[in-house]
């Protein structure tokens, strides 16, 4: 019996590995790394969101990238059989707020551990400190290239007929994640898209954004948009730091941010509009500080609280209105004097503030880099694969799963999922085809 190769020990090559094990193949783990699931273990702030919850129709709308090649893998290993495969295997999970799936006992080392226990029944052999050199073929007397195995780094070679390429992409690259499947597909023939970090802090122009540093916002509402089209909308919490902004409202626009970079359109859906950015790529994040109230109602309320204090001074009612880091801030964007009594505000002081209030306006001038991002955009083109078992259409016997893929979703548990669901397709493919039983070339 012939072996299959699996490179990459992160979710989507583990999964691929059991599945091909637990169908019958002789299977080979191969990681680069001294342990397993190195960047899962640090997922979800090492909680780790596993999956989401929700219907079908929600998973494909949080897909950015190229959702419908995602829908034989989905609809084979779907959210529900994930939750599945864990409980069955000694590792209990919980819903959280928007339907996130986290392990119930908010370890991501009970995932990794869960998985490594499936690993060992299913008789995979794992080799750690074992990286790749090269990516093994031969062209058949038909003309059709095949897999033959692997050249690992100190030159010696594994057979195998079949091999899954489930390297992760390049982000966080700490983790092992350097990029390596990217020239692995490049090599056996397949196109790789541009790649760019994805769900990652923005930058930002302005210094007052520097000086709230730390300043979490929770329930505010942002807009942002490039010269003038609407890139992404959302409601939630974000994050001020040293460089700019972060936190979830931030991470999910950035991914609309990376797609107009990556010179996509994308389509309409779930609420969201992605479109291309043009010119120098600077775009603009509005924050509703007070998205429960309108702008009629927002000045309606500054006026009754002025009449309540008269006699203060304006920056002593601040601290009813925004967290104290905020203060300052307002005072120099309002060009309001320290030394303003409230009674000697003017309506277009007053109307400024409203307006800062409803429409706090940032200048992005990029994103972090990759060994900040969640996870990388872009990858090896979908084109060059067969959606319904992961096979390259270049090369026989050649899978390919996961982040290394051209395809990537918010965050959520979405990402997670395309994991396990590509690596299960992989896997399972990856066995059939080494059995002998080939699909249609």
């Amino acid at each position: 019996m012939s072996r299959v190769i699996v490179i990459g020990g992160g979710p989507a090559g583990m999964m691929a590995a059991i599945t091909a094990a637990e169908a019958g193949s002789q299977v080979s783990l191969l990681e680069q790394n001294e342990k397993l699931g190195k960047k899962l273990f640090i997922t979800g702030k090492g909680r780790c969101n596993i999956t989401n919850a929700g219907e079908p129709e929600a998973f494909f709308a949080n897909v950015v990238t190229n959702p419908k090649f995602l829908y034989s893998a989905f609809y084979d290993f779907d959210n529900r059989a994930v939750i599945r495969f864990l409980d069955e295997t000694g590792c209990k999970v919980k819903e959280e707020r928007g339907s996130r799936v986290f392990p119930q006992s908010d370890h991501s080392s009970d995932v990794i551990g869960a998985l490594k226990r499936r690993l060992d029944r299913s008789g995979v052999k794992i080799s750690l400190n074992t990286a790749v050199k090269k990516i093994m073929t031969q062209q058949g007397a038909n003309g059709i290239t095949a897999v033959t195995g692997v050249v690992l780094a100190d030159g010696s070679e594994l057979a195998a007929g079949s091999v899954v390429i489930a390297t992760g992409g390049a982000s966080y690259p700490s983790t092992g994640s350097t990029g390596d499947g990217y020239r692995f597909a490049r090599e056996t023939g397949h196109k790789v898209t541009d790649v760019f970090p994805s769900l990652v802090p923005f930058t930002v122009k302005e210094d007052w954004c520097r000086a709230m540093q730390g300043l979490s916002l929770k329930n505010v509402a942002v807009v942002f948009r490039n010269d003038e089209k609407i890139l992404y909308k959302g409601f939630g919490e974000m994050l001020f730091t040293h460089f700019g902004v972060s936190g979830p409202l931030i991470l999910t626009a950035s991914s609309f941010y990376a797609a107009g970079r990556a010179g996509r359109d994308g389509p309409i859906r779930a609420g969201r509009e992605m479109t291309k950015l043009t010119g120098h790529h600077e775009a603009i994040l509005s924050v509703d500080l007070k998205p429960a109230l309108t702008t009629e109602q927002l000045d309606k309320r500054l006026l009754r609280d002025f009449e309540h204090n008269n006699n203060k001074l304006f920056k002593n009612i601040l601290p009813g209105l925004l967290p104290d880091k905020m203060h300052q801030v307002m005072l120099a964007l309002s060009a309001i004097p320290e030394g303003k009594k409230v009674h000697e505000i003017t309506r277009e002081e007053r109307s400024r503030v409203v307006k800062l209030l409803k429409n706090l306006e940032m200048t992005v001038t990029g994103v972090r880099g990759l060994e900040e991002a969640i996870i990388t955009r872009g990858g090896v083109a979908v084109s060059d694969i067969k959606p319904s078992t992961m096979e390259s259409k270049k090369v026989k016997g050649l899978f390919f799963a996961g982040e290394v893929l051209d395809t990537d979703a918010l965050t959520g548990g979405f990402n997670l999922q395309v994991a396990w669901s590509t690596g299960h397709l992989a896997g399972y493919s990856a066995h059939v085809v080494n059995e002998g039983n080939a699909f249609n070339y």
